[in-house]
């Protein structure tokens, strides 16, 4: 990979990756992104993962099935960003916290869910609509709740098998919501018909939330309390006894939580990953960005196209090409903890809503940073939205500091946002994208990149415009 960001005028360095790569780290330092877009605090997934495993060894299971435990609790929530619009839709309100607030409320409970639907119903909204809604939810409120369950469920198993997991760890995350007593979703699976993963899952990720909420005593209680109902009452006395060890509450938070969780991963079953699978989970995590919001379906896989297009034009080695690709692909994941309130409005956007907005690039460069392999150019994500003239964000960094590989992405970024719908505008043409992008020459947009994307799309005769991905 590229040991250091290139400069402008040498595109060609490129190094091998360092050392040696393994699932776990990429799974890990990922799941960052997937706490994003449930609204969750920093770290969630690790945490669970580390309950999960505990509870897990204290029922004595094999590696296989520890292994299985490990990824399917650090990939839970790979669908989540699947419904995030469908819930901005339905509440007409921050996906975020609709979605956080609804991990501590008791769904079997009708006075607690009628509360957290009317504190949590179109806040800004009249009356009125706020009462027709709220009669919608609750004449099709299981029929919602199915849908919005699915097809978070579905998607996550889906990517999980594109990225190579077993058929366990796909099944597992898809019955990630069904409950011991069988009122859960989406299929009302009951007792040991729900997969053992999925049991477990579940009960780490209700005893993080109401950790991190409230402490030790508030998540036993709140375990305790749904024994028999959501949980299978084996496994809460094997949480139990794992919460009645030393350093097992200590341990999440510790600031050493993340290695402490990647020990965990039996070594029998570490697996060290290579160039093609690089390439699948990017790919594969570009699907969970993009399905985010409907405006953003298929827009990392387009910068991807188009990144590596430029960068051919542009003499890149193909070495260096690929690892543009995965970084174009990955450059918007900091987008998964940007509210649908913001990415599907139609209108002008708030100074605050700016703010959230602006946000992104550093959470796209923080996730990435956690990766080894990733890291040193996790700037280049972090950067897309520089501009040459120094009026870009997060930095505000100028000409001087910005690498032709975010050059590159930049450009490709621009390009497909002025080329596809958006919520306020219809997709430009190809003639009105690149008048605007030649205003921008020289001060947002780098005249060489321009040159090389109008080139590979001549070269093309159109088809880069027209591919079917």
């Amino acid at each position: 990979m590229i040991a250091e960001t290139a400069q402008y005028s040498d595109p060609s360095k490129v190094q091998d990756i360092p050392g040696k790569v393994y699932l776990s780290e990429l799974m890990g330092a990922l799941s960052y992104a997937l706490d994003l877009t449930e609204g969750l605090p920093p770290g969630h997934c690790l945490r669970a993962c580390w309950i999960g495993t505990q509870i897990a060894i204290e029922l004595c299971l094999d590696d296989e099935a520890l292994s299985d435990t490990f990824f399917t609790i650090l990939l839970k929530d790979a669908g989540c960003s699947s419904n995030a619009a469908r819930i901005y839709e339905l509440y007409d309100n921050d996906d975020l916290s609709v979605k956080a607030d609804f991990y501590t409320v008791n769904n079997q409970s009708l006075v607690q869910v009628t509360k957290f639907v009317w504190s949590h119903l179109a806040p800004h909204a009249p009356i009125r609509e706020k009462l027709s809604r709220l009669v919608h939810l609750a004449v099709n409120g299981n029929e919602l709740q199915d849908e919005v369950v699915s097809a978070r469920c579905q998607r996550g198993a889906a990517i999980a098998k594109r990225m190579g997991f077993n058929d366990r760890v796909a099944e597992a995350i898809n019955g990630l919501n069904e409950h011991w007593n069988g009122n859960g979703r989406p299929n009302r699976l009951s007792g040991s018909v729900i997969p053992l993963q999925s049991r477990i899952a579940l009960l780490a990720q209700v005893t993080e939330i109401f950790y991190s909420a409230g402490g030790p005593a508030q998540a036993l209680k709140e375990v305790y309390q749904r024994s028999g109902t959501w949980f299978d009452p084996r496994l809460v006395t094997a949480l139990s006894r794992a919460a009645g060890k030393p350093g097992f509450w200590s341990t999440l938070k510790s600031t050493n939580l993340e290695k402490t969780v990647m020990s965990l991963e039996p070594a029998s079953h570490a697996m060290e990953v290579d160039d093609q699978q690089i390439d699948i989970i990017a790919e594969a995590f570009a699907e969970v960005i993009d399905s985010k919001s409907p405006f953003t379906s298929g827009h990392s896989d387009r910068v991807a196209i188009f990144a590596d297009a430029i960068a051919a034009e542009l003499g890149f080695s193909p070495a260096r090409r690929r690892w543009l690709r995965r970084i174009a692909l990955l450059h918007d994941i900091g987008k998964l903890g940007v509210s649908n309130a913001i990415l599907d409005k139609p209108g002008k956007l708030t100074d605050e809503e700016w703010t959230s907005i602006r946000r992104h690039p550093v959470y796209s460069r923080s996730i990435l940073e956690r990766i080894s392999i990733f890291a040193s150019l996790a700037p280049v994500a972090g950067a897309h939205h520089e501009r040459l003239d120094g009026r870009g964000y997060p930095d505000g960094i100028s000409a001087d500091q910005i690498s032709i590989e975010t050059r590159v992405i930049t450009t490709a970024d621009v390009f497909d946002a002025l080329t596809a719908d958006r919520p306020y505008r219809k997709a430009m043409s190809l003639e009105q994208a690149m008048e605007i992008l030649e205003k921008d020459r020289g001060t947002a947009i780098d005249g060489d990149c321009l040159d090389a994307l109008k080139r590979a799309i001549e070269n093309s005769g159109g088809a880069l415009l027209n591919s079917d991905h």
